[in-house]
């Protein structure tokens, strides 16, 4: 199974990706004025890994972003069990 989300909004900028995932990190100004915490992908990506899903992420400034997680099948689960 495969779930994507994507947005409108100003996007990440590349040189912020590697530290997208880090728990309270909220990236340049702009988004520290925002509401959030900084823990949604940092969140998702301990679900993900705990179910055995890959969770990646793709933004352009300016364009939006998107987030994609894909789960095993439960015949994969089945036969790596």
């Amino acid at each position: 199974a495969t779930v994507t989300v994507d947005d409108t909004g100003v996007g990440i900028p590349a040189a912020e990706l590697p530290r997208i995932y880090d728990r309270f990190y909220r990236g340049d100004d702009a988004r520290r004025r925002s509401d959030g915490a900084g823990l949604g992908l940092s969140i998702g990506k301990w679900i993900a890994d705990n179910h055995g899903a890959v969770i990646s992420l793709e933004s352009v400034v300016g364009q939006g972003t998107r987030v994609t997680v894909r789960f095993p099948s439960l015949i994969t689960a089945q036969l790596i069990s």
